[in-house]
């Protein structure tokens, strides 16, 4: 018998990216392994990539929480990097306590995260001291991002930022411009490299051909939520085809 866990995601209302590469990347390990997986989300309202929208966002998150709760998850993650990152550094280890503060007060078990300590988390396995990244924010925000991961011991050699605030702009981008874009990043003596540091800027289908291309480990704030989810469930990563972090 097959076990069967349910994943639940906290998703900007403009969010139309992780509620589709977090359940490509786990069905494509469903081919793998015999565990299987269903899918949920609770919805915060957020249109434009701007410190106020993010703001205001967040105050919602208690409440998604409270309502994936509600429905008995396995585990929750937030769905929006910068909004965590933007609010001061390892503020995604306050988020955290206070999902399992509601989940428990609701009775629940879930296990719960971000997608802004899963970048962190995944960037950690891979080993990376030194990496660059790719990202859609304006620049204020990405210089946020940067001081952000830079603050958990990782050093930042180069970023490209593509200035997009509307959000759902940046989830209509063609993840295989990536391909092109990561040619402009300076990638020496990095370890690892994020082919998208937003989990609404689509890059599943680019992160293994990136990876063969520069010949170092390629991630994405998506993949790495993915392992973060499949480590705190207990269950094995290594599912092929999406960069190194879920390919161990």
């Amino acid at each position: 018998m097959n076990t069967l866990y349910r994943i639940g995601q906290i998703v900007p209302s403009s969010n139309t990216t992780m509620e589709t590469e977090i359940p490509a990347m786990l069905r494509a390990r469903e081919a793998l392994h015999p565990e299987r997986f269903t899918f949920h989300s609770s919805r915060m309202r957020m249109h434009r990539v701007t410190p106020e929208e993010l703001a205001n966002m967040n105050k919602e998150g208690l409440r998604c929480a409270a309502e994936l709760s509600d429905a008995r998850v396995d585990v929750m993650s937030t769905a929006c990097l910068v909004a965590i990152m933007a609010q001061g550094l390892g503020y995604h280890r306050q988020v955290e306590a206070d999902f399992l503060r509601i989940a428990k007060e609701n009775g629940s078990h879930a296990k719960v995260m971000t997608s802004a300590g899963a970048l962190i988390h995944g960037l950690h396995k891979l080993g990376a001291r030194k990496i660059s990244l790719l990202a859609p924010y304006m620049k204020p925000l990405t210089d946020k991002v940067v001081a952000y991961i830079e603050s958990e011991g990782i050093e930042v050699v180069d970023r490209i930022c593509f200035e997009i605030a509307d959000n759902l702009e940046v989830g209509r981008r063609d993840p295989m411009r990536l391909l092109d874009d990561v040619k402009k990043l300076n990638t020496a003596n990095v370890d690892v490299v994020v082919l998208s540091a937003c989990v609404q800027m689509q890059s599943i289908p680019a992160l293994q051909l990136a990876q063969d291309q520069l010949g170092i480990p390629v991630t994405s704030t998506s993949a790495c939520t993915t392992r973060n989810m499949l480590d705190l469930l207990g269950l094995k990563a290594a599912t092929p085809g999406y960069g190194k972090v879920l390919d161990t």
